[in-house]
């Protein structure tokens, strides 16, 4: 391991286990000396910290973070992060409202302290120039790489004491249009112009106008790809998993599921289905659950109440095994799934996974394991201990939105979600899916109906940053715009605005009732 700290410019001394001195390296740009390490000792971490963080350093806890090798860890004390609020105006991911209490999953580093294995720079290092900004190197390599595969997160522990401090260099709005051009798509600068006049009564034109000559930013995966993950972490000591479907008025679908985890090389312990039926007096029509013989035990629970999200906190509950599947009625996969799953917990060393899952018509392009911004209920797989206290929001009932907010809840516990695109399902999408039993809405007596679903904003609401909303509410109404806005524009924005008040009306009082 090798410890370089600096004063945000330079390199002001540098610490290696191996005892070596580097007197030459003294006075020299980080960004300069970081890249010419990887290149020279590619099997050590390399760590950065700001010399006001000297004592801090948590170097025991350091090197027990890579439990494999494609990760970037980084963390910043302050209060903010180096692209500050307006980052939100054009970016509509988790990744921009960082918990900083846990170890969260961001592409945004800090100069503050951070590691990385000298391997995955060296494996990027045609793609990264010489910057005399080593926070701007380090969001720019970290936003880029994510999407390969590079684990990249915000980590409390790489400091021994977690002290807040109050203010730290942030970005201008000259480097955040800058960022903006090289790492989003051109059309992003004009929004984020817009939407700091509209919103902030700013007038960036000169920022703006510069942006428009930089190029676009791109990184080449195939070095990446070539650094596999294979954890010394041990994540699997039973190896026992169990299943939860809910599912209503889908027995033949139902059956096949069954029989798809009865033929599993990798069976489950338990097969939870929580079976809805809400017409009176109405009872089980699953059958063969006790006519059939499983090579599984199958906890059968039939209840009255109608809505998925009631069904899942019904089955969590039941959940007895040190992993479960979070599975949906219709899906099809192949024997080797549940097996293929466990071998990526042991590979990846990560709670969270999150399969493939497509439509019929649909192909899925493999790729490296990668952090995802969403959770599906329907196709993860998730180690039990990471659900202790967490229930799917039954605010988000017959709406839309009740996924996203569970994923929410893991990762702001600390755990990552894992795509693995390399393990599929194929969703059937039944013919008689969807909300099968006819919800009443609450706010369907409304003359004027809620837009975006009150749901989706209540999602919005405890997520989103204030600009990450109102990126939403310009992107909604542009993505609806149509000829009555020529028609008449100011009647137009008019009912737009009443749509989107009355869905805050209601995202907030499903809020308070929940």
């Amino acid at each position: 391991m090798i410890i370089l700290y600096h004063n945000q410019s330079k390199i002001t001394s540098i610490v290696s286990s191996e005892t070596i001195d580097f007197p030459n390296e003294i006075g020299q740009n980080v960004v300069t000396v970081l890249l010419d390490f990887a290149d020279k000792f590619q099997n050590e971490l390399l760590v950065w910290c700001h010399e006001s963080h000297k004592e801090n350093l948590n170097t025991n806890e350091i090197e027990g973070l890579f439990h494999h090798k494609k990760f970037l860890f980084s963390f910043n004390p302050s209060t903010s992060n180096y692209f500050n609020r307006e980052l939100g105006y054009i970016e509509d991911s988790p990744f921009v409202k960082v918990n900083k209490e846990v170890r969260y999953v961001t592409w945004q580093m800090s100069s503050h302290v951070g590691a990385v294995h000298a391997s995955v720079l060296k494996a990027c290092s045609n793609d990264l120039k010489i910057e005399s900004n080593f926070d701007y190197f380090l969001n720019s390599f970290a936003k880029r790489a994510i999407v390969f595969g590079l684990l990249c997160y915000s980590e409390p522990k790489l400091f021994i004491h977690q002290n807040k401090i109050s203010s730290y260099e942030e970005s201008n709005l000259f480097e955040l249009f800058k960022f903006n051009k090289q790492h989003y798509k051109t059309r992003w600068i004009f929004l984020l112009f817009f939407n700091l006049f509209l919103f902030e009564k700013r007038l960036p034109l000169f920022p703006f106008l510069v942006s428009i000559f930089y190029k676009k930013r791109t990184i080449n995966p195939e070095g990446l790809d070539k650094i596999e993950i294979n954890s010394t972490k041990k994540i699997i000591e039973k190896g026992t998993i169990d299943v939860l479907i809910p599912t209503i008025g889908r027995k033949e679908y139902l059956l096949d599921v069954l029989q798809n985890l009865a033929s599993q090389t990798y069976l489950p312990t338990n097969v939870i289905i929580i079976e809805q039926n809400p017409s009176e007096n109405s009872g089980s029509e699953l059958d063969y659950v006790e006519n059939n013989e499983w090579p599984f035990r199958i906890k059968h629970h039939f209840t009255q109440q109608a809505g998925v999200c009631n069904a899942r906190n019904i089955g969590l509950a039941l959940i007895e095994s040190e992993f479960c599947f979070l599975a949906d009625d219709d899906i099809v996969f192949n024997k080797y799934l549940i097996e293929n799953v466990m071998n990526s917990f042991q590979s990846t060393g990560n709670e969270v996974l999150l399969v493939s899952c497509h439509l019929k018509t649909q192909s899925i392009i493999k790729q490296q394991p990668k952090q995802f911004p969403i959770f599906g209920g329907g196709h993860a797989f998730v180690k039990t201990s990471c659900l202790k206290g967490l229930k799917f929001n039954m605010a988000y009932e017959f709406g839309f939105g009740e996924d996203g907010d569970f994923g929410m809840q893991l990762l702001n516990k600390g755990y990552d979600i894992l795509f693995i695109s390399t393990s599929e399902i194929i969703h059937l999408k039944a013919p008689i899916g969807g909300f099968r039993t006819k919800p009443v809405l609450k706010w369907s007596h409304e003359q004027i109906q809620p837009k975006p679903s009150p749901t989706v904003m209540l999602y919005r609401l405890k997520h989103d940053t204030k600009e990450q909303l109102l990126l939403y509410k310009v992107t909604l109404f542009l993505k609806n715009l149509n000829g009555n806005f020529l028609k008449n524009p100011f009647n137009y924005i008019a009912v737009f605005k009443s749509k989107w008040n009355k869905s805050v009306y209601w995202a907030n009082k499903l809020n308070n009732e929940y």
